[in-house]
């Protein structure tokens, strides 16, 4: 009931200012880590018989070795198979066949494995996490297996899709040095040249208690959570060597860039823009989070409504502020109507580019944002698994736990002025990458623009 009501709230506050701390109380967490580098946050919570168990690894795809894109994604999947005490998908067991789930994801940063068990269940799921990050079995057949998988993956989700591969080109064009620039699912031809010494080097390199963050949210009791952490996770060890990060700087843009693909895939032309952005722990996150919700926060927001309902040019028109550890991307992207000259559509997104740097955006619009922003957060921490994400995000991606509270205090005090302020910094003819995406048959029809 009191979860209605706040949503509720957040619902009809549409354009009127909303506390934050009124909203989302914050997370009040415990951490300590342990002799052995392993860094444990628990939220104590009864409000389900429920338990969030996840365990995030400080390594993802821009760790990937260089050659070897998918590697990171390729142990999310290994993960699920032999231990040397538990045969493959036997954590489907101590999850699904209790009520529970089980699942991971590989992203640039991190890779992170979650379940959510009835409360009585949570020793065996702690050991099982134990048991996975020091005695996993990378073995020949495990590795032919799940790079398969992987392999399949990417022709279901990339290959198969008329779209799929533009995201992997602006990402791939859009860095010109950073490993971000590498796809998180992989390449088809670099998995097929790994070999399974090259698995079992990545495991030894990254999976370690001391590149880890544990995560337990919900009912429990604090001092035999902490009994059963230091049994099952004390023990491990790690080797001597450091881990290995990633250093690369990525150039600042100086100068205006544009550049045209065909694919044979595509029915109708797109078009994208990226600019440069500061990592996820700026200062300037919260104006930068909440201009990506004005610009392209659903139905409602700038470049659907101009783009798409108002003026048709658009079936789709799209913004982001993917911010991770090293840097970030400003990202938006339009599938054009049937008929629309590239040319028109692009002179159109431009325009609402100056209008934005031009005049800012109005009170009633950054309340909106802020609102959209907090009820995302508000339904995130509905659950034991939102709070254990928010949590194992801040203390990994931004490299603070407390961030998950912090962010939210900073998105209340964004002002219009802040919002302005980043736009104009960052959305720079210099910082500018424009990409054409156009059906192959338009390749001899289209001259390239000056």
């Amino acid at each position: 009931m009191k979860a209605l009501r706040l949503l509720a709230a957040l619902f009809l506050a549409a354009s009127a200012p909303l506390r934050a701390a009124d909203a989302i109380p914050p997370l009040k967490y415990e951490q300590r880590t342990l002799p052995n580098g392993l860094q444990v946050l628990w939220l104590e919570d009864h409000a389900s018989p429920t338990v969030a168990v996840q365990v995030w690894y400080r390594v993802g795809s821009k760790d990937d070795p260089a050659g070897r894109s998918g590697f990171a994604h390729l142990f999310e999947h290994l993960m699920f198979k032999s231990t040397r005490r538990m045969p493959n998908e036997f954590l489907d067991r101590l999850t699904e066949d209790v009520g529970g789930e089980n699942n991971a994801f590989t992203a640039d940063d991190v890779t992170a494995y979650h379940e959510t068990i009835p409360s009585n269940h949570v020793e065996r799921l702690l050991w099982a996490e134990a048991e996975r990050l020091a005695a996993l079995d990378v073995n020949e057949a495990n590795f032919n297996t799940e790079r398969d998988v992987v392999k399949e993956e990417f022709r279901q989700s990339v290959m198969a899709e008329p779209y799929g591969e533009f995201g992997e080109f602006i990402l791939k064009i859009s860095f010109a040095e950073h490993p971000y620039k590498r796809p998180t699912i992989g390449n088809i031809a670099e998995l097929d040249a790994s070999s399974l010494e090259e698995a079992r080097t990545f495991h030894t390199t990254f999976y370690r208690p001391d590149n880890a963050v544990l995560v337990v949210v919900g009912d429990f009791d604090p001092a035999q959570l902490q009994r059963w952490v230091d049994q099952y996770f004390g023990p491990l060890t790690h080797p001597d060597t450091a881990i290995p990060r990633v250093t690369v700087q990525e150039p600042p843009r100086t100068a205006e860039r544009r550049l045209r693909e065909y694919d044979a895939k595509v029915p109708l032309p797109a078009l994208a823009m990226t600019w440069l952005a500061p990592k996820i722990s700026s200062d300037e996150t919260p104006a930068l989070t909440l201009l990506a919700s004005v610009l392209g926060g659903g139905e409602s927001s700038r470049l659907h409504h101009a783009l798409v309902y108002e003026k048709q040019l658009a079936q789709s028109a799209e913004f982001a502020a993917d911010l991770r550890s090293d840097l970030g991307l400003l990202t938006a992207q339009m599938v054009l109507a049937s008929g629309v000259p590239v040319a028109k559509a692009e002179a159109a997104l431009r325009a609402e580019f100056a209008r934005l740097i031009e005049k800012g955006i109005t009170e009633a619009e950054l309340s909106t944002a802020r609102n959209q922003t907090l009820l995302a957060r508000l339904t995130e921490r509905e659950t034991h698994a939102g709070k254990a994400m928010a949590l194992g995000n801040a203390a990994t991606v931004v490299g603070d736990p407390e961030q998950a509270n912090r962010e939210l205090t900073a998105l209340e005090t964004v002002t219009a002025a802040q919002v302005l302020e980043v736009a104009r910094k960052y959305f720079t003819d210099a910082n500018r990458l424009t990409i054409e995406y156009l059906p192959a048959a338009m390749k001899k029809k289209t001259p390239v623009k000056k």
